[in-house]
């Protein structure tokens, strides 16, 4: 089947044959695989919101710039096939959003893993939302810790890491060996800064003109 017969079957057919057969998956991967639009952002929700939606669609992540998969019912199946993306050394991957997704502590052991690998390059990571405590932040640290890490932003915020695991990853912001610039661990939005960037910053609120 070339490209062109491709182009002019309905993506939206594609996307129903996701759950029903490994034809209709390989022709819906080819095709984004061909589409620059499709890996600078590739956005789990536009296709199916499941974890066997996203295992199908793992080559379409690994050459993607940014993988949006907040709120799509992974678990910490999905963090050990991401895991090995990260490691990968043909990986595309610099952007990756997993908020509010069941991940728990064991998922972030799982995704730290393939943190720590060189061929690392993911540069932002937002897990706000994934019941993660204080150990999991011990994995992050970890990972961060490890050489080279290019991991410059960190969402953590509406999860459980306790007095330790703040003190943990906040301190480590003043590590030279880290690149981490943000960290968000709060509810609110919290940020935590490099202190060479603070002055770079400040709070954004709305005014009313009396």
């Amino acid at each position: 089947m070339t490209k062109k017969v491709l182009e002019k079957i309905n993506r939206n057919d594609l996307v129903q044959s996701l759950s029903d057969t490994s034809l209709g998956t390989n022709a819906l991967v080819f095709i984004l695989l061909s589409s620059e639009e499709d890996l600078d952002v590739f956005d789990l929700m536009k296709y199916c919101a499941s974890e066997k939606a996203l295992l199908r669609l793992l080559p379409v992540v690994k050459a993607s710039n940014k993988a949006l998969l907040s709120g799509c019912n992974l678990s910490e199946r999905s963090c050990e096939a991401l895991s090995s993306i990260l490691s990968s050394q043909s990986s595309s991957l610099r952007e990756l959003d997993l908020s509010n997704n069941n991940l728990q502590d064991s998922g972030v052991k799982l995704l730290s893993a393939g943190m720590k690998s060189p061929h690392c390059s993911l540069k932002t990571l937002r897990l706000s939302g994934c019941l993660i405590t204080e150990e999991g932040c011990t994995f992050l640290a970890s990972a961060l810790n490890s050489n080279p890490s290019r991991l410059k932003e960190l969402d953590l915020s509406c999860n459980h890491p306790g007095d330790s695991g703040v003190t943990l990853l906040s301190a480590g912001l003043e590590d030279p060996h880290w690149k981490l610039d943000t960290l968000r661990m709060e509810p609110g939005g919290l940020r935590w800064l490099r202190a060479g960037l603070k002055k770079y910053f400040c709070d954004l609120t709305s005014t009313q003109t009396q």
